[in-house]
């Protein structure tokens, strides 16, 4: 399992249940890593969604004690309940928000992360993973300058997975 997550300069991800900016080649680049695959996330990642819809071309998985009856989704409320649910873990994707980040980080391989080069108003935040000794960048996957916003797309490798 992988994560995919867009920061600021202090790992902030959100706020109001918004991005913290456009960044369209990021999106691109979220939509082309993650079509075909597993998109693990929380409610409230969902409810951000146009229409609070599941993403097409990707089977969802949403963690949840609330939510029910949403089509087009598999509903899990634990680890636990995960484990019975997840098909193939190779081709998943933690896609957000903070919780559930903190949650299924230790069990990632990968994270692929967008620095985006500004700080911005945030309620939502990711880990440190510069901070953390199991996590080191192995890859530089690309650059950014869009809307006069400057990022980078790394991609960190966790020397110590957690099996589920």
């Amino acid at each position: 399992m992988d994560l995919i997550v867009a920061v600021d300069r202090n790992w902030g991800i959100g706020y109001k249940n918004k991005l913290l900016c456009s960044l369209p080649s990021d999106m691109k680049h979220f939509v082309k890593t993650t079509t075909g695959k597993t998109v693990i996330m929380g409610r409230k990642t969902l409810e951000s969604f146009p229409n609070g819809k599941p993403l097409k071309n990707r089977q969802n998985i949403v963690f949840s004690k609330t939510a029910k009856g949403i089509e087009d989704l598999f509903l899990v409320n634990s680890i636990d309940d995960f484990k019975t649910k997840i098909e193939d873990l190779d081709n998943s994707f933690v896609i957000g928000g903070s919780a559930i980040y903190k949650l299924l980080l230790p069990y990632c391989n990968h994270a692929f992360i967008t620095k985006i080069d500004e700080e911005f108003k945030a309620d939502a935040y990711f880990p440190n993973l510069d901070e953390m000794d199991n996590w080191e960048i192995t890859e530089e996957l690309g650059t950014i300058y869009e809307n006069g916003i400057f990022a980078s797309i790394l991609k960190y490798k966790n020397a110590e997975v957690k099996s589920l």
